[in-house]
């Protein structure tokens, strides 16, 4: 039996990697590991039932990946929503760069070519993204300053984050925090 890797557009959280694993077992898959954008198969499967599993997953908001720049895409989106996400970023003693790079075992400049080229912005921007979706959805839930905030997620100064911030979101990190109601984006559409 030979294992397979099957890569997974729009993982983004705990629950995908629940819901894609469901969703494999449902079509009767042998499923050795489940993760953000991949799942590992421990039998490869047939034409057919690739399709089906395509729908399958289509069929609750992912997309299944065959061609090998949008899994690499993909995988680097993983990675920074992992880092940004669920990771500690005040810890980090590295760049990005280095660890995308050490990670996917790529050159990080044919990294930043490939996604500026799939997805028409930096991947400095994606992340830049990613972080101000955090400080969001951190801010919501008030239970931290804005100065630890800023240091929880790798900001050199609180008023790097608010001037990031302010850039994309037009408001402050005090008049967003205002807001009555969210305005926070789902991790799938940054």
């Amino acid at each position: 039996m030979e294992n397979t890797t099957l890569y997974i557009k729009n993982m983004v959280c705990p629950r995908c990697i629940k819901m894609v694993r469901q969703v494999l077992e449902q079509q009767g898959l042998d499923v050795a590991d489940v993760g953000l954008g991949k799942a590992m198969l421990n039998a490869s499967p047939g034409e057919e039932q690739t399709a089906a599993i395509a729908k399958a997953l289509e069929a609750e908001g992912f997309l299944l990946l065959d061609d090998k720049r949008h899994q690499l895409v993909e995988g680097i989106k993983n990675f920074v929503v992992e880092t940004v996400h669920y990771g500690d970023l005040e810890e980090l003693n590295e760049n990005f760069s280095s660890l995308l790079a050490q990670r996917l075992q790529k050159d990080y400049h044919q990294l930043s070519k490939l996604f500026s080229e799939v997805e028409n912005t930096t991947i400095e921007q994606y992340i830049i993204h990613q972080k101000i979706e955090r400080v969001k959805e951190l801010l919501m839930y008030g239970e931290l300053t804005l100065s630890e905030i800023s240091y929880k997620l790798g900001y050199s100064s609180v008023a790097h984050l608010s001037g990031q911030f302010k850039k994309v979101t037009g408001l402050t990190p005090s008049q967003f925090r205002q807001l009555k109601e969210s305005v926070r984006k789902p991790l799938d559409k940054i």
